[in-house]
């Protein structure tokens, strides 16, 4: 394994959290995060940049932050650092941005899994678990190569082995909305949307 090489975390010193948000029309009372979870490909910066333009709150991704605040991409992280060194760091990130107000959050696949994490955002938003079945994934993520953890011989039969372990762990999320592949990100959207309002109508507030 090669030696680590010295370079600065910025986000402990001075990495700020960097929010898109576009305002239009009326303004809406968002009580909490709402913070996407789920596999990779399942669409959640898609989906959370959709909610952040409906909603007009601020929207976060947490890889995108990760990568601003290590002045790396994830694919590097992970070679030189390893995993844990990221999980770690992405357990730093997730807590600043949901610290940094009420917005739209996008997680990585895997920031859910830690029971830490899963604290974190019980305590300061409400679970969305994008469920997306594994035909419509692959699809989705085959082509892209900046997928750490699917650099193996079998590429897809490692990502099924992930979404069946990772599938309970999901499941423990406030609410549950299915990410079909013939469904528009509209769409999907609206389904999120009205499935936050079935499990708490106080969470989302016209003004």
């Amino acid at each position: 394994m090669p030696a680590r090489a010295k370079y600065i975390w910025h986000f402990r010193k001075d990495h700020a959290i960097s929010h898109t948000v576009r305002m239009e029309g009326f303004l809406r009372v968002m009580r909490q995060n709402i913070v996407l979870i789920g596999m990779m490909g399942a669409g959640k910066t898609a989906i959370g940049g959709e909610l952040s333009r409906r909603l007009h709150r601020p929207f976060s991704d947490t890889d995108v932050e990760i990568e601003r605040a290590a002045a790396m991409t994830i694919p590097e992280i992970f070679a030189r650092d390893g995993e844990q060194f990221f999980r770690a760091r992405e357990s730093e990130v997730l807590g600043r941005v949901l610290a940094s107000g009420r917005g739209v959050v996008s997680t990585g696949g895997g920031a859910w899994l830690r029971p830490e994490n899963r604290t974190r955002i019980g305590d300061h938003g409400v679970s969305v678990w994008l469920d997306c079945d594994l035909e419509t994934l692959w699809h989705r993520v085959r082509h892209r190569p900046t997928r750490p953890l699917l650099q193996t011989a079998d590429p897809r039969g490692t990502l099924a082995r992930l979404l069946a372990e990772r599938g309970p762990v999901y499941a423990l999320a406030d609410i549950r909305v299915q990410a079909r592949q013939g469904d528009s990100i509209g769409q999907t959207a609206t389904r999120v949307i009205e499935a936050i309002r079935d499990h708490d109508p106080a969470i989302l507030e016209d003004k």
